[in-house]
């Protein structure tokens, strides 16, 4: 496809969004823009956009295709600004953000005519790097692209869809309630809990440091997620806060039946309990990716002496098997410890599996 592609945002996904459209339409023109200059030396240094925009205004007005990739409050703003542009005539905008109803509502105030074209995406993909020096055209290859027109923009999905066949993505039109619902289930909600687990933790390891000692390990992986970044998960909760007070109220309801069953001592119940929990979850997809990036681990068991991470890792670059991550869990002096290899690919995770059981290492999933 010929025309303008504008990548409002030149991070990890605005980044790989220019690349796998890039990779899929050569013939296109990648123009980007971002309010930090060294995102967008970097994209230019590193081909990922064509042509710097020198201002929102100038990229917008040649574009065919508007991409805004940012923080889910500044969305608002930068349709507001649009909006006073002079934009090309049936120029098609989408976004990336993971919650639709304030921005769809807003799209719609904005542009009630049909000269201008918005739907929602949300590419539910991404990485545990940021910035676009790790953007990737493949990031969203497998990932749920989800879409959210409004009654207006309903002809024009397939055309996005286009523009959008690079990711190598599975696509599903939601209506905006629905999106917000489903992601406010399986992504935001799980983000608060995990937030509040850590937070649970800090306050009692306040009062016995082999709180922190001991949570180095396992506990450090199931809250994982509460990493992310503070100032946008504030927003996002915000702009899901009617789908998270409902949710919260549901997950509080839970917690408290188990309490309930646990205080009565019904083995019977609490067994079961966790049984139905351990059916549902090894039912889900394994191969698939989801709204909460997918970690890949292995671990490999290791002698505390000198160069043996080196080994390892000189093993696994000979053989083109990239990682994201090293992390000892264990490593007393003289014994056997535990490495955890990240990777960022499943196939990535399998090949090394092969590789280092040949050479005798003793790994696990």
């Amino acid at each position: 496809m010929q025309g303008n592609v504008m990548i409002v945002g030149l991070g990890l996904i605005g980044g790989s969004l220019a690349l796998a459209i890039k990779k899929q339409h050569s013939e296109a023109r990648i123009y980007g823009y971002d309010i930090q200059k060294s995102e967008i030396e970097t994209a230019k240094a590193l081909q990922v956009i064509d042509e710097v925009a020198n201002s929102l205004r100038q990229g917008a007005e040649l574009a065919d295709v508007i991409i805004l990739s940012a923080p889910v409050l500044q969305l608002e703003n930068l349709l507001i600004e649009l909006a006073n542009f002079n934009l090309k005539e049936n120029v098609l905008i989408t976004d990336t953000g993971s919650t639709k109803m304030e921005i769809m509502k807003l799209a719609n105030e904005l542009w009630p005519e049909e000269s201008v074209t918005f739907i929602g995406g949300h590419p539910m993909a991404g990485s545990h790097k940021s910035g676009v020096a790790s953007a990737k055209s493949h990031l969203f290859e497998n990932a749920y692209y989800i879409l959210t027109p409004s009654s207006m923009s309903a002809d024009r999905i397939e055309e996005l869809k286009q523009w959008l066949e690079g990711t190598n993505s599975h696509f599903l039109v939601l209506e905006t309630e629905e999106h917000d619902y489903v992601t406010g289930v399986i992504s935001h909600l799980p983000h608060v809990m995990a937030a509040g687990l850590v937070n649970q933790a800090k306050k009692h390891a306040e009062r016995n440091p082999l709180i922190s000692l001991l949570a180095a390990g396992g506990f450090r992986d199931i809250t994982r997620i509460a990493s992310g970044n503070p100032e946008m998960w504030k927003d996002i909760v915000k702009q899901n806060q009617v789908n998270l007070l409902a949710l919260l109220d549901d997950w509080m309801g839970e917690m408290q039946n188990f309490r309930h069953i646990l205080e009565k001592g019904d083995d019977p119940a609490v067994s079961h309990y966790f049984e139905v929990a351990k059916e549902y979850r090894d039912s889900l997809p394994i191969h698939s990716k989801g709204a909460i990036p997918s970690y890949y681990d292995l671990y490999v068991d290791v002698m505390d002496v000198p160069g043996t991470i080196a080994g390892i890792t000189t093993l696994l670059a000979k053989q083109g098997i990239s990682l994201t991550n090293l992390n000892i869990i264990e490593n007393r002096e003289g014994l056997i410890g535990v490495l955890r290899i990240s990777f960022e690919k499943d196939k990535d995770r399998t090949k090394a599996q092969g590789l280092l059981k040949y050479h005798g290492y003793h790994v696990s999933l």
